[in-house]
């Protein structure tokens, strides 16, 4: 029996490496998976590669409180239950001196991670399982402070304070809320977060991320995934309001 057979589990962010690669994993582990992402197309694409009938999809913001409850909806709709939430969506903005900052993109990055995770508490707690888990996506920049990273810094920040909430709020339901904190993983959004960063600091961005991984390489989706499923699953069945580093000891 795998560590999430008969749950059913949403996953935003579901188009990306780490969504599609968690997904892939908690099918193995016999969940059925609810997929939310921006673009249908997008999440076709990884639905048709996961090949499951324990796959559904959902085209919705994450920031609009009405397509938040129609992905919650969708998923009881289809699957009759959600155990586990998995807030996985970002957006990463731009790398610039705080007097330069763009306000519209300090307020879009910061929609997407807080107000998106927040508005997926609020509209699926009230129909999940007890003894289920939420799963927040931040990073290890929600432990640090950077010059210029001012939106994507401060939403991963928030996002802990969210959780913690949460974490009290729920643990008499039985319903575990845990933080993930990934560092920079080998994938098309940290190639963009690089490519930023290569500009600000005049040098190649990903060498300068692995001089200071204390692995010196990047993470994988895969690896985080692993990680994901521990804090699903009934293996961490004591572990509520804690933020989980998956960096290769860049945190540490």
């Amino acid at each position: 029996m795998g560590a999430l057979t008969g749950k059913v589990c949403i996953i935003t962010g579901g188009a990306g490496s780490v969504g599609a690669a968690t997904a892939g994993l908690f099918l193995a582990e016999g969940a059925s998976v609810m997929l939310v992402d921006l673009k249908a197309e997008d999440l076709g694409r990884v639905a048709a590669a996961l090949d499951s009938p324990r796959v559904a999809i959902c085209a919705a913001d994450v920031t609009r409180s009405e397509d938040v409850a129609r992905y919650v909806a969708a998923t009881v709709s289809r699957f009759g239950r959600i155990d586990v939430l998995f807030s996985n969506a970002g957006n990463f903005g731009v790398v610039a001196p705080i007097e330069q900052y763009p306000e519209d993109v300090f307020n879009a990055v910061y929609a997407v991670h807080v107000r998106g995770a927040f508005l997926a508490a609020k509209h699926a707690v009230p129909v999940m399982t007890d003894g289920g888990s939420i799963v927040i996506t931040s990073s290890v920049a929600g432990t640090r402070g950077d010059p210029g990273v001012y939106a994507y810094i401060t939403a991963k920040h928030a996002q802990v304070g969210l959780m913690r909430c949460l974490a009290k709020e729920l643990a008499p339901r039985g319903i575990r809320v845990n933080t993930i904190h990934p560092g920079p993983i080998d994938n098309s959004f940290q190639l963009n977060v690089e490519s930023g960063l290569t500009q600000a600091i005049g040098r190649d961005g990903t060498a300068f991320f692995n001089e200071i991984i204390p692995m010196h390489r990047h993470g994988t989706a895969d690896e985080i995934a692993r990680s994901v499923l521990y804090l699903a699953s009934d293996q961490s069945s004591f572990t509520t309001g804690a933020m989980l580093m998956v960096d290769g000891g860049m945190s540490a």
